[in-house]
């Protein structure tokens, strides 16, 4: 990689979003690292699949990693099919329910096809492994030396292990394995660097030290580690989470993406744009309420297309001129925890008061009156509220109600 090239792309690499990158000094840094090598950096991350589906905040690492791709980097992902049978404990005030094998799997192939969405799969600058191909292949002596490397007294300095500790919440040994053995993917598929939010800085360590420690390295440097912010959720307050239901999934349809887009709070807008768009901070319009149509525009655009963005745009404006509301935020929302599911459709109609009664329901479902996101509704039941959380069932063209 020639040295112009690395400089071109040193700036977007290195700064923007960014919250730490370690170690950094005069003697060591990953600018000069970048700058020096004399081939392609193998960046890595790694991604338990705890659960079936990505979020705009699992996004933000993602990106930053397509970012290395693009300028000519390996990126190296992780898939923890292995840690994921035991669970970060990072910032969990209990341990994590144990999955098993076939849960992971699942998880994993979803978590894949809308990784697909943000990084090149094709490209020789892509590796796609599983950490379950050297950490199942451990033996016990191998366990042992990795345990050795660390004390109980580091490991009770992790977040949330001191806090549980001095509760008497129970901690968990095999917990304390966790971070050597994502430490150990590190050693395993030598890392140059690693990416992580703010709250996997020890993890992140811990690859480091037992990339020094290694012997095999033979004297190559350590990894660097690069921290990146956790992304606040909807409600401006905490980390955006599937569970809080302050979430943006990347499976959203365009009208609902849009929609909960269009009312991320002003103080977080600019984040928003620094962190999941590439668009010049520079340039953004400074009337608030454009910018969240732009953010939201720029957003369904990239997971799903600049026309079905457009399109989104247009179904929300209708609905807001229909329901006579100010905003997307103004309409009335309907609480689905008041739904027993499996549930019809025509019985979650006049449940939520758009239907006087299931005949009436029926009857407007069948002359295509019933629409969800703007896309007409045949006669169907749902097996879960999680899908219908977020958007809006429409029951011909002035009543509207956002499900949640």
């Amino acid at each position: 990689m020639s040295q112009s090239s690395n400089l071109t792309n040193l700036t977007t690499l290195l700064e923007r979003g960014v919250v730490e990158i370690f170690p950094d000094s005069e003697t060591d840094n990953l600018g000069d690292r970048i700058q020096k090598s004399d081939r392609p950096l193998r960046i890595k991350l790694g991604i338990d699949p705890t659960r079936p589906d990505l979020h705009l905040g699992h996004t933000v690492a993602l990106r930053k990693l397509r970012q290395f791709q693009d300028a000519g980097h390996k990126a190296v992902l992780i898939i923890g099919d292995f840690t994921a049978q035991i669970g970060d404990p990072t910032g969990r005030s209990e341990a994590r329910p144990r999955l098993t094998p076939e849960e992971v799997a699942y998880n994993a192939e979803t978590y894949l096809e809308q990784a697909k969405k943000i990084l090149d799969f094709s490209s020789d600058r892509f590796e796609l492994r599983r950490n379950g191909e050297w950490l199942n292949k451990l033996d016990l002596q191998q366990i042992i030396t990795l345990q050795a490397s660390m004390t109980v007294g580091q490991m009770l300095a992790k977040e949330g292990f001191s806090d549980r500790y001095e509760k008497g919440t129970p901690i968990y040994l095999h917990e304390f394995l966790y971070p050597l053995l994502q430490g150990y993917d590190s050693v395993a598929i030598d890392a140059d660097v690693e990416l992580g939010g703010t709250d996997q800085k020890f993890n992140i360590l811990v690859g480091r030290d037992l990339q020094l420690k290694d012997k095999n390295r033979q004297g190559q440097p350590a990894q660097f580690g690069l921290l990146l912010p956790l992304l606040v959720g909807l409600d401006g307050v905490q980390k955006m989470s599937k569970s809080l239901g302050n979430y943006v999934g990347l499976t959203d349809e365009p009208l609902s993406m849009y929609s909960k887009l269009e009312k991320v709070p002003d103080a977080l807008v600019d984040k928003y744009f620094e962190l999941l768009t590439d668009i010049d901070l520079a340039t953004l319009p400074q009337n608030p309420r454009e910018k969240q149509k732009q953010l939201a525009l720029a957003i369904v655009g990239q997971y799903h297309s600049p026309e079905a963005a457009l399109q989104a745009q247009q179904d929300a404006e209708q609905i807001v001129l229909a329901g006579n509301t100010a905003d997307l935020g103004d309409i009335p929302e309907f609480d689905l925890s008041q739904i027993n599911f499996p549930a019809p459709l025509r019985y979650l109609v006049k449940a939520a008061g758009l239907c006087k009664s299931n005949s009436e329901a029926q009857s407007q479902i069948e002359n295509g009156a019933v629409k969800l996101d703007g896309e007409k509704l045949g006669d169907r039941t749902f097996a879960e509220a999680s899908e219908l959380s977020g958007k809006v069932l429409q029951v011909g063209k002035k009543k509207f109600l956002r499900l949640l």
